[in-house]
């Protein structure tokens, strides 16, 4: 998922999390709404996340990763390559963009 830091917010792309749908797959379902339950913003703009969360976050996306019922795209960020240093607690769930 597209990510970036701007003012201690990891803001996710929007188009790149995951889709509610009512009769789709369980783990994906779950997936959306474990990432909704802890986003300070979330809907139809980028997903928002204050630091207080990150943790959080990376075990999410660690958990989800490890189940293997998703793939990296969908559970790894991944930063711009001029976004800096990526933040301790997001590093192993994270990597840069492809050039």
């Amino acid at each position: 998922m597209r990510a970036r830091i701007d003012n201690q917010v990891l803001f996710l792309n929007h188009e790149d999390v995951p889709v509610f749908k009512k009769s789709g797959s369980v783990v994906r379902n779950n997936y959306f709404w474990a990432l909704r339950s802890i986003a300070a913003q979330a809907g139809y703009r980028d997903w928002e996340y204050e630091s207080e969360v990150w943790l959080a976050l990376q075990r999410m996306l660690l958990s989800f990763t490890e189940s293997g019922y998703l793939g990296l795209k969908e559970t790894q960020l991944e930063f711009p390559v001029d976004q800096g240093e990526i933040p301790p607690v997001l590093r192993p769930v994270s990597t840069w963009e492809d050039q």
